[in-house]
C-alpha cells in the first residue's frame, strides 16, 4: 500500500436510515476508534489498537475524544448571497427584490464573481462543509467561478446556472434559448470533471416563462445524469403569485411536472406548504424536499414538520440556504432544524440531524456511492468535531451518558471553533 494515514478518535458512522426505526441504532460509535485513508479514501475503519496493529507502518494521527465522522454536505445554497447574508426586515419576494437581485447582478464580472467563489469555499470549509449544491446567478461566469475554485479545491460539489427570463432586474434576464444553451455549453465544461456535478436550476416558477421551463426540461432529459435544482412553496405569498401567473395549473408542483422537471435528482428547495396531491408526486418521483430551517426562520417562511415528511416516505435534505438562511454552518442548521421540530412537536434525535447533514443529504445528490458515511471505499472527507470546544459546551457534555449526549450541545451550541479539522479526499486542509 502506498502511504496512508491512520486517525485516531471516537469514531461515527451510520449503518441506516435513523428515521426508520430506532436512531440509536441506526449508527455505529467506537470510543476508541480509527479510519485509515489511503489514496483518498478510507481504507479500514475499525478499533485503534486493531488498526494500528494490521498498519503500523500509517501515519498517526491522534484526535483523542474528538469525534472523526464523514464532512457536513449543504444541499442547497446560493454562493452569490454570500455578502448579503443577514440583511435585515423582508419577506421573500421583497427580499429578493431589495438585496438578491442587485447583488446577483454583480456577478457579471469575473473578477468578482471568483472573489466571492473564494471567499465562500473558505468560509464553508472552516465550518465543516465538504460538499455543496449552489445555485449561481444567470451569468456563466458565476458558475465558471465556483466550479473553477472547486475543482481547484478538489471538493465534490454540484452547482449550475441560474436561470430566470422575466420578474427579474433586466441584468439578470437571460432568454429560454440562452438558458438552454448557456447551460449547455456548462454542462459539456464542467460536468463530470473531477468530482463536479452540474445541476440544470430554473431559480423558481415565478422567473421562468412556460418556454424557458420547457427548454430547461429538455436539457435535463438530454443530461438525466445531471441534478436538477430549484424553489417550490416557500411562502403563501409566492404560491399566490405562481396561481397568477400559471392560472391552469393545479398546484406548484404540477408546473415542474408538467416541463419535465420533476424525478429523481430533482431538488425542490423548501417545499413547506405542499398540498397531498404534491406530496404525492414527490414521493412517487423520488424527487428531494430540501428543509431550510434557518432561512424559513429568518424570512418567516414557515415550519416543516421533517419527521411527518420523512415517514410519508418523502426523502428530505437539508441546508443552510445561504444568503436567506442565517448561518454558514450545519451546527447550527441543524440546531436550528431541532428546533423547528420541537414547535412541530416531533422533535429530532441527534442521529437524525447528523444523518441529514452527511449520508441522507449525500443520497438525494446521488453521491452516497462517494461521500456520506465512514465506509472503505468512500472518499475521505471528513470532519472532526471537538465535543469540548468550548467551556459552556464542555460543561454541557460532562454530563453525557452516550454519544447523543456528548454531541448534541455542539450541535445546538457549536461554531467553527468545534471543527478541529477538515480532510478532503484523504487531504487535510489550511482552512486558514
Amino acid at each position: 500500500m502506498s502511504s496512508s494515514t491512520l486517525l485516531l478518535g471516537q469514531t461515527l458512522s451510520f449503518t441506516g436510515d435513523p428515521f426508520l426505526g430506532s436512531p440509536a441504532e441506526a449508527a455505529r460509535h467506537d470510543p476508541h476508534g480509527a479510519v485509515l485513508i489511503a489514496n483518498g479514501r478510507i481504507a479500514d475503519l475499525g478499533s485503534a489498537d486493531h488498526l494500528r496493529k494490521t498498519h503500523p507502518a500509517a501515519t498517526v494521527r491522534d484526535y483523542g475524544t474528538a469525534i472523526v465522522t464523514a464532512g457536513f454536505i449543504d444541499a442547497h445554497v446560493h454562493y452569490p448571497q454570500t455578502a448579503i447574508i443577514g440583511s435585515w426586515g423582508a419577506r421573500l419576494i421583497d427580499w429578493l427584490q431589495r438585496y438578491t437581485f442587485p447583488e446577483e447582478s454583480k456577478f457579471d464580472s469575473e473578477a468578482y464573481a471568483r472573489s466571492i467563489a473564494r471567499q465562500f469555499v473558505r468560509t464553508i470549509l472552516s465550518n465543516g462543509t465538504t460538499s455543496f449544491s449552489t445555485f449561481c446567478t444567470s451569468h456563466p461566469a458565476s458558475a465558471d467561478a465556483i466550479m473553477t475554485e472547486c475543482h481547484t479545491q478538489n471538493l465534490r460539489v454540484a452547482g449550475g446556472l441560474t436561470c430566470m427570463d422575466r420578474n427579474v432586474p433586466t441584468a439578470l434576464q437571460d432568454t429560454p434559448q440562452s438558458a438552454y444553451d448557456n447551460s449547455k455549453s456548462l454542462i459539456d465544461r464542467w460536468h463530470g470533471v473531477g468530482r463536479l456535478t452540474y445541476a440544470i436550476t430554473p431559480r423558481f416558477a415565478p422567473t421562468s416563462s412556460p418556454d424557458q421551463l420547457a427548454a430547461l426540461g429538455t436539457l435535463w432529459a438530454e443530461h438525466p445524469e445531471c441534478l436538477m435544482q430549484t424553489h417550490l412553496s416557500e411562502q403563501r405569498e409566492e404560491i399566490d403569485w405562481v396561481r397568477t401567473l400559471y392560472p391552469n395549473f393545479s398546484d406548484y408542483l404540477h408546473i415542474y411536472e408538467h416541463f419535465g422537471l420533476l424525478g429523481a435528482g430533482g431538488l425542490y428547495g423548501h417545499a413547506i406548504h405542499l398540498a397531498d396531491r404534491e406530496k404525492a408526486r414527490l414521493r412517487e418521483s423520488g424527487g428531494a424536499i430540501i428543509h431550510c430551517p434557518t432561512s424559513n426562520m429568518f424570512i418567516g417562511s414557515g415550519l416543516l414538520p421533517v419527521r411527518a415528511a420523512k415517514a410519508a416516505g418523502l426523502p428530505v435534505g437539508l441546508a443552510t440556504d445561504i444568503g436567506g438562511g442565517s448561518s454558514f454552518s450545519m451546527l447550527h442548521t441543524m440546531a436550528a432544524a431541532y428546533e423547528i421540530s420541537q414547535l412541530t412537536n416531533a422533535p429530532l434525535h441527534p442521529a437524525q440531524l447528523l444523518w441529514l447533514a452527511t449520508i441522507g443529504n449525500a443520497t438525494i445528490l446521488q453521491m452516497q456511492m462517494h461521500i456520506g458515511n465512514l465506509a472503505p471505499g468512500l472518499e475521505a472527507d471528513l470532519v472532526i468535531i471537538d465535543p469540548h470546544s468550548r467551556p459552556d459546551i464542555e460543561a454541557a457534555a460532562n454530563h453525557a451518558d452516550d454519544i447523543w449526549e456528548l454531541l448534541f450541545p455542539t450541535i445546538m451550541m457549536g461554531d467553527d471553533r468545534a471543527i478541529l479539522d477538515v480532510w478532503i479526499a484523504g487531504r487535510r486542509i489550511n482552512r486558514g
